[in-house]
């Protein structure tokens, strides 16, 4: 390294040294805009190991020791690490919480004539039951086990993935067993594969005894209302005992159901079930051919047609026949 620029050697350098150091490092390394590999180990094989220490302090050397980084690329690893250690320390508060409420816990032994006052909130309207589940997420600290037979549209769904994700990223464990027909939707296998991503367990089964939420095994969210997912109403139960009644009636259906593995792939999670007949019905519909000419062209009934393209329809998730049109074109199943 040349003399002008090699900072005092046998004491740390001080920010001005570095900083100058480092970049006639980079000017000496770069010719035309381009850098030079060999001038670079060269310099970096005779720099101090003052100057050397002061560069992988500041992640500007690279931990192979025969690269500079740049400022960004610096800069990045140093707010990784950070957030890293922020989500550490998060993780270790958390424990040593939950340790102060267990030893807290038993001090005073449970008297055994001792009752449990069970407190129970209700909702008729969906939205607000939704508005609540967010406020107690926010409180989950360990667990979250959810049991679906079914899914909401599209934009709930986001709008949940967007939570459910912040829960994982603060170390929350996520289960959830959804039955066969509800991972039939795109937006539903959209959702469920995002949260394989993330580390969510996710287990399928042909049916689901409840529409169901449970939070540290010690809240219990079930929609009761008549519709098929409970729209209609939704209890909210806060109970240890009876949450734990509950944690069992998920755990045999969730033993009993198998991973979910059927994941998208570049043309749609769907696409491959689609019988050759349910194929030329969407080329034809792509033509703008109409019902009576799609009949004729298969020798089939229009009642046969109808069938088809109901079931067209419940494959690829969608609820009429230009949707179908449209999700078909974009997972490549027409040309």
């Amino acid at each position: 390294m040349h003399s002008a620029h090699n900072p005092p050697r046998g004491r740390p350098l001080t920010a001005s040294e570095g900083r100058e150091a480092y970049l006639a490092m980079i000017e000496r390394i770069t010719v035309s805009g381009v850098r030079d590999s060999t001038v670079e180990r060269e310099e970096l094989s005779c720099a101090s190991a003052e100057l050397t220490r002061w560069l992988k302090d500041r992640r500007l050397l690279d931990p192979s020791g025969e690269r500079l980084s740049s400022p960004e690329r610096a800069l990045r690893h140093i707010v990784l690490e950070h957030g890293r250690r922020l989500q550490e320390a998060v993780e270790g508060i958390g424990r040593d919480a939950q340790a102060l409420e267990d030893v807290l816990s038993v001090l005073t032994a449970p008297r055994s004539d001792q009752r449990e006052a069970v407190e129970i909130e209700y909702f008729t309207d969906r939205s607000r039951t939704r508005q609540r589940l967010e406020e107690l997420d926010a409180v989950s600290l360990e667990e979250f086990l959810a049991m679906r037979n079914g899914f909401p549209d599209a934009r709930i769904l986001e709008a949940s993935l967007t939570g459910d994700l912040d829960m994982l990223a603060n170390g929350i464990r996520m289960r959830m067993l959804t039955s066969q027909q509800a991972v039939r939707s795109q937006a539903s296998a959209r959702y469920l594969n995002a949260l394989i991503d993330a580390g969510v367990e996710v287990r399928v089964a042909p049916t689901v005894p409840l529409h169901m939420n449970i939070l540290d095994r010690a809240i219990v969210i079930i929609g009761a209302g008549p519709g098929p997912q409970g729209e209609g109403g939704d209890v909210i139960l806060h109970s240890t005992p009876v949450a734990r009644c509950f944690v069992k009636v998920f755990t045999h259906a969730w033993d009993l159901a198998r991973p979910h593995t059927d994941r998208q792939t570049g043309r749609g999670r769907t696409g491959f079930e689609l019988s050759a007949q349910e194929r030329e019905v969407l080329a034809l519909l792509a033509t703008g051919a109409k019902d009576e000419t799609i009949a004729r062209r298969l020798a089939c009934s229009d009642r046969t047609l109808r069938r088809l393209m109901n079931q067209i329809m419940e494959k690829l998730g969608t609820s009429s026949r230009f949707e179908a049109g449209v999700t078909a074109a974009r997972l490549g199943l027409v040309s």
